[in-house]
C-alpha cells in the first residue's frame, strides 16, 4: 500500500444533517440534483435518456455530473438507483454531498474529482420497482452475454413457489429447501441471479440494460481505466435498520480487497467469506468496474438496512406477482407504497442515520484516495 493515511476530513464539522433532502419521487430527485449545478464550479453534466416514461408521462433520464479537474488522477464515483426504488437513498446522499461541495463545506483533495451517476435504473425508480421496464435487475446484468447464460438450479426448483399467491405454500417450500441445503443456499437460489424467468425476481436479462450501457459509456468518456477509483454504489433494503454496511465483492486476496480494508477498516464485509448480510451473486455491476480498476482502486456497495430479509423477499415477490398480472393497476399502486416503505422508511431518525453514515464513508474514501 502507498503512503500513510492522512487525518480524515471531519464530517462532524459539516452542516447539520437535514432529512428533508430525501426526495419524494424520481422526478423531484432529478430536479433537486440539477438545481445544484448552477452553484458548482467546474461541473460537467451529461444526460442519458432512457426509454419509457414516469407514471405521469415525463421522460426518463440518467445523469452524470463530474466535479473537479478533467485530468484528475483520482476519482470518487458515487452511484445511485442501480436498483430503481433504492434511488431515494442514493439521491439523498448525492444531493447532500452536492450541497456540501457547493457551499464550500467539502473541498476535494488535490488531483481528485468526484463523478456522480444519478438514477441508473430510472424506470424502476419512477415506478417504485427494483428492475427496469423489461424486468431486468441491473445488478445481475453484468455478465458476458456472448457466453452461455448462467444457471441457477435452486431458482428453477423454487420458481413455482416463488410466484405462488399462496404465502403458506411459498414459506413451506423455502423451509424445505433451507432444511435440505442451508440458509445461504436458499438466499442464493432466490436472489443470486437468474436468467430464465423475465417475470421473476433478480432476473439478469439477455442483453445489456440501460444502466449498464450508460456505465460503460461513462467509463470510456472519462477514461476511468487510467485513474485510481473509489466507487461507492448506494443501496438500501438489506441488513440492520439504519446501518450502512460496506460490502466488498472483490476476491478476498485481491488488491481491491486490500484497498477496501486500508480505506474503510474492519467494517468491510465480504460475501465470498460469509461475513456480509449479502450472499455471493452473479452478474453484479461491481464486476464491470473490477475489470478496469488499477491496484490502488476498489468498488464497495454501501447498503443501508431497513427490515428483515424475509420481509424483503415477501415484498419483492408480491411486486413481481402483481406485475405479472394484467389490468391490475390499483393493486400495483397500493403495493408500491410497501415497496417505498421497505427501501426508504418514512422515519426521520433512519434518514439521519443514513446521511451521517454516508458522510463518514465518503470521507474515508476521499482520505484513502488522497494517499
Amino acid at each position: 500500500m502507498r503512503g500513510i493515511l492522512k487525518p480524515m476530513p471531519s464530517y462532524l464539522t459539516y452542516p447539520q444533517i437535514d432529512p428533508g433532502v430525501f426526495p419524494d419521487s424520481y422526478a423531484s430527485a432529478r430536479q433537486q440534483v440539477l438545481a445544484q449545478l448552477p452553484l458548482l464550479t467546474k461541473a460537467h453534466h451529461h444526460r442519458y435518456p432512457c426509454p419509457g416514461n414516469t407514471p405521469d408521462g415525463q421522460a426518463l433520464c440518467t445523469d452524470s455530473i463530474w466535479l473537479g479537474a478533467e485530468n484528475a488522477r483520482r476519482v470518487l464515483v458515487m452511484l445511485s438507483g442501480t436498483h430503481g426504488v433504492e434511488g431515494f437513498v442514493g439521491s439523498a446522499i448525492q444531493i447532500d454531498h452536492l450541497a456540501l461541495i457547493a457551499t464550500g463545506h467539502l473541498t476535494l483533495p488535490a488531483d481528485t474529482a468526484i463523478l456522480f451517476i444519478h438514477a441508473l435504473t430510472p424506470w424502476g425508480y419512477a415506478w417504485l420497482r427494483r428492475c427496469d421496464a423489461n424486468g431486468v435487475d441491473l445488478n445481475r446484468n453484468g455478465i458476458d452475454f456472448s457466453l452461455p447464460l448462467p444457471e441457477n438450479c435452486g431458482y428453477e426448483s423454487l420458481k413455482n413457489a416463488l410466484l405462488s399467491s399462496d404465502k403458506a405454500q411459498r414459506l413451506a417450500a423455502f423451509s424445505e429447501f433451507e432444511l435440505k441445503h442451508d440458509r445461504p443456499a436458499l438466499e442464493i437460489a432466490i436472489s443470486g441471479g437468474q436468467y430464465t424467468d423475465q417475470t421473476g425476481p433478480f432476473y439478469g436479462g439477455t442483453l445489456p440494460a440501460h444502466g449498464r450501457l450508460v456505465t460503460e459509456t461513462v467509463m470510456r468518456h472519462y477514461a476511468l481505466h487510467k485513474r485510481d477509483l473509489a466507487v461507492i454504489d448506494l443501496h438500501s433494503g438489506l441488513g440492520p435498520y439504519g446501518y450502512g454496511e460496506i460490502i466488498c465483492d472483490h476476491q478476498p486476496t485481491s488488491p481491491g480487497t486490500q484497498v477496501a480494508h486500508a480505506w474503510y477498516g474492519e467494517s468491510v464485509t465480504l460475501p465470498a467469506l460469509g461475513t456480509s448480510t449479502s450472499v455471493p451473486k452473479t452478474g453484479l455491476m461491481d464486476y464491470l468496474w473490477h475489470g478496469i480498476m488499477t491496484d490502488h482502486s476498489c468498488f464497495v456497495t454501501l447498503e443501508f438496512g431497513t427490515y428483515p430479509t424475509d420481509q424483503l423477499f415477501d415484498v419483492l415477490l408480491q411486486d413481481h406477482q402483481l406485475w405479472a398480472q394484467q389490468d391490475n393497476d390499483s393493486a400495483r399502486l397500493e403495493h408500491s407504497k410497501n415497496m417505498y416503505q421497505h427501501f426508504c422508511p418514512n422515519d426521520d431518525a433512519w434518514k439521519v442515520m443514513v446521511l451521517f453514515r454516508a458522510r463518514q464513508v465518503i470521507a474515508q474514501a476521499l482520505r484513502g484516495l488522497s494517499v
